[in-house]
């Protein structure tokens, strides 16, 4: 197996090479978070952590990345000491600017590990199989699709947070499950958890999996799998790994008595239907209906301007905040979460009746994240690398999938550009989405070898219909419109949200498309059949 894996080593060292060349890249306000959490678990008693709010970027993480942003604070002392003065706010010195660069980079390897550990496992499954070149190997695509992953590279190392060896513990949780090894998957998202809650999105999958694959036992019959009997050992052991990672997490602060002000942070509920920035999902295209619904209200005067003022302001003004649709009804958090349950409640019945193994969990998984991101309540436009990392994993094995993939990944990763608003930064974004894309397509198609039946404008994009290639195509005028022709034309200057917004919505289309798309091979077949010929 290690000499499989021998591209690996030159794989990371090059990807960490591109990071610390960004080094110096723009950085968002999420820099001057991650320092206010550095100064706060550092220079407060545990008792404030949660109540502390000299700065406006509370500290609204569960307990575990409270305690790594203290471990970090250890060694950021020696760097410099005034990035740990709670009252220093804004404050970026140069070393400040190395040190959270670096300490990105290097809990990086915690995902680079993963990646390995789940990549040797897809080799497994693939064989003793003969490949005439590296382009053939799924462990090698998929190495490269996850360790130079565009969006990751955005956020972490230019935007600046720390997803990456987030999505590591998560891919060591998946790569234990895909092994068999469900105690340990369960326990590495447990912990997962209680870094991160966004992940909550994904664990009714795995709350489904581990109960209907692990706590029922099930044997052989005449050729057919028949499950019996629950295990209540199994189920008890489950339980206590997650409970006993949950007591030691919360445990301080429910002894403190601060539990309900810990879960206040972790979930606020007055920032919003939507982010600043759209997310392209649903609600991206129920605000431009409801912003058509007012423009054709106004000119056939059945709508007063001066009643809208408000409402259109608030809507596309860019801020975070609670605001009213001026036409169509507005979205309360519950009828969020409510939409979100109902569209992945057929994966996770799916996943129930056909337990085809780890591989229909990932795709349970991904559906998971994908309705969470479609329908949930203030969801950020970053949530989309928690659906592009894990289909990552199923375009290995399955074309429908790669398919799905391709779109949702193209997409999806343009959709992240507004993050990256200054001019400085569009060349890098540019030329490392074209190469993230490029290599996409080529390695999906080298490993399915498929070729379309009909014509299409893109000769290497044989995995796409013509009318898929068209719309990913139209990212083009889109990119060129938004940078280049609005700054141009003096009538649209007053339209100052109008490219986020066309943005968004275009995204949007594509983002749901692909959703159904996704559910359609999912739900189409059933679970052990989809598994060997989808």
């Amino acid at each position: 197996m290690a000499a499989s894996m021998e591209y690996f080593g030159p794989l990371v060292m090059l990807i960490t090479a591109l990071k610390i060349l960004l080094l110096p890249a723009y950085r968002s306000t999420d820099f001057e978070v991650h320092r206010n959490w550095l100064a706060i678990t550092h220079s407060l008693p545990v008792s404030k952590w949660y109540y502390e709010d000299t700065s406006i970027w509370t500290l609204d993480y569960p307990p575990f990345f409270a305690w790594f942003e203290f471990a970090l604070s250890q060694l950021a002392q020696q760097f410099d000491p005034g990035m740990l003065v709670v009252a220093n706010l804004n404050y970026a010195t140069q070393a400040t600017v190395v040190f959270q660069r670096l300490s990105v980079i290097l809990t990086d390897f915690v995902f680079v590990f993963a990646v390995k550990e789940y990549c040797s496992s897809l080799a497994k499954r693939c064989g003793r199989r003969e490949y005439a070149q590296l382009l053939e190997k799924p462990q090698f695509v998929l190495a490269v699709l996850l360790v130079g992953n565009f969006g990751l590279i955005l956020l972490d190392h230019i935007h600046f947070q720390y997803n990456g060896f987030l999505y590591g513990l998560m891919l060591l949780s998946l790569a234990r499950i895909s092994e068999g090894r469900n105690l340990e998957g369960a326990f590495w998202f447990a912990v997962l958890l209680n870094f991160k809650h966004i992940y909550l999105y994904i664990a009714p999958a795995y709350f489904v999996y581990l109960l209907r694959c692990y706590c029922f036992t099930r044997n052989n019959r005449d050729g057919g799998v028949q499950w019996t009997s629950l295990s209540f050992s199994r189920l008890f052991s489950l339980g206590a790994i997650v409970i006993s990672v949950f007591a030691v997490s919360f445990g301080p602060f429910i002894a403190m008595g601060q539990l309900p002000q810990v879960l206040s942070r972790l979930f606020p509920f007055k920032r919003g239907l939507c982010h600043s920035y759209w997310a392209p999902n649903f609600w991206a295209l129920y605000n431009v209906a409801d912003k058509a619904a007012t423009v054709a209200g106004l000119r056939l005067e059945l709508l007063s301007a001066e009643s809208l003022q408000d409402q259109a302001a608030s809507m596309t003004g860019g801020l975070v905040q609670e605001y009213n649709h001026a036409v169509l009804p507005s979205v309360p958090p519950i009828a969020t979460l409510i939409l979100t349950v109902l569209t992945a409640l057929p994966a996770l019945l799916h996943l129930w009746r056909y337990p085809s193994g780890p591989r229909g969990f990932i795709r349970c998984l991904t559906l998971c994240a994908y309705s969470s991101f479609m329908f949930g309540y203030h969801v950020h436009e970053k949530a989309i690398l928690l659906v592009i990392i894990p289909l990552s994993l199923l375009a290995m094995e399955s074309l429908k999938d790669a398919q799905v993939f391709l779109i949702v990944s193209v997409v999806g990763h343009y959709s992240l550009f507004p993050l990256l608003f200054t001019q400085d930064e569009t060349p890098i974004k540019l030329c490392l989405m074209l190469a993230f894309t490029i290599f996409s397509v080529i390695g999906t198609t080298h490993i399915h070898r498929y070729t379309n039946r009909f014509p299409n404008l893109l000769p290497n994009v044989p995995q796409l219909s013509t009318i898929e290639t068209l719309y990913i195509l139209g990212l083009v005028p889109l990119f060129i419109y938004k940078n280049l022709l609005h700054s141009m034309v003096p009538s649209l200057q007053r339209y100052e949200f109008l490219p986020l917004m066309l943005t968004s919505v275009y995204c949007a289309l594509g983002i749901t498309y692909a959703w159904l798309k996704l559910n359609v091979v999912t739900l189409g077949r059933g679970g052990g059949r989809l598994d060997k010929s989808s």
